[in-house]
């Protein structure tokens, strides 16, 4: 198991940062690391996407890591390890970038829908696999895909509030994806830098509140 898949299995919530930039994304990032999170991933359709992650792995360090999401290709997986990302998120299976990243001890979580397709990435060399679009799927899809694949993680991504965080762990996901639920677009234009912070730390101790269940 590598140190990344580790990390995800351990702290469970990757937070999904599309659209933010500058200052702005900055003090919003700092606020979720204050208030728990520790897998941050910036979408490479986001403005200066690129600039944003080498930014982050220098300001965060070994207490956050950074990777890129809305990785389609593996074109956009050189340039986002080149700007320092640790690890790949994509909405699609694209072979050829977990290829990439198998060869070059990336991290590679495509996403996938259907069974056929989850078991394609994992004999790609996928370590785990998004489930998306989990909103329009909702956590018994999950539930039903994981009982014959449950040696393969899963990476759970739309659909996950805190009323919902639970059912998905039960269903059987090894972590969830959160963009607004989490990172309030409101608050963010705002600078309410404490609401974010609490609300990650809302997350974080659901997720701590489960693991102890599962003990």
């Amino acid at each position: 198991m590598s140190q990344l898949l580790d990390m995800l299995n351990k702290h469970k919530i990757v937070a999904i940062f599309r659209g933010y930039e500058g200052e702005q994304a900055d003090l919003a990032a700092q606020a979720l690391v204050d208030g728990g999170i520790r897998l941050i991933e910036v979408t490479m359709n986001s403005n200066d996407a690129l600039a944003t992650i080498g930014r982050w792995r220098e300001r965060f360090g070994r207490t956050a890591r950074i990777g890129a999401g809305t990785v389609l290709d593996a074109a956009m997986a050189r340039e986002a390890v080149a700007a320092g990302a640790e690890y790949l998120i994509s909405p699609n299976l694209d072979e050829e970038a977990i290829t990439y990243g198998v060869e070059h001890g990336i991290s590679v979580w495509p996403g996938v829908m259907t069974p056929t397709e989850i078991v394609r990435a994992w004999k790609a060399g996928a370590e785990a696999v998004k489930i998306f679009p989990m909103g329009s799927l909702g956590w018994k899809y999950l539930a039903e895909i994981k009982a014959p694949l449950h040696h393969i993680p899963m990476l759970a991504t739309g659909g996950v509030d805190l009323h919902t965080i639970g059912q998905y762990f039960k269903a059987g996901a090894a972590a969830v994806g959160m963009g607004s639920k989490l990172l309030n677009p409101d608050w963010v234009k705002a600078g309410e830098w404490d609401k974010l912070t609490e609300q990650a730390r809302r997350f974080v101790g659901a997720v701590t509140e489960l693991q102890a269940d599962q003990r």
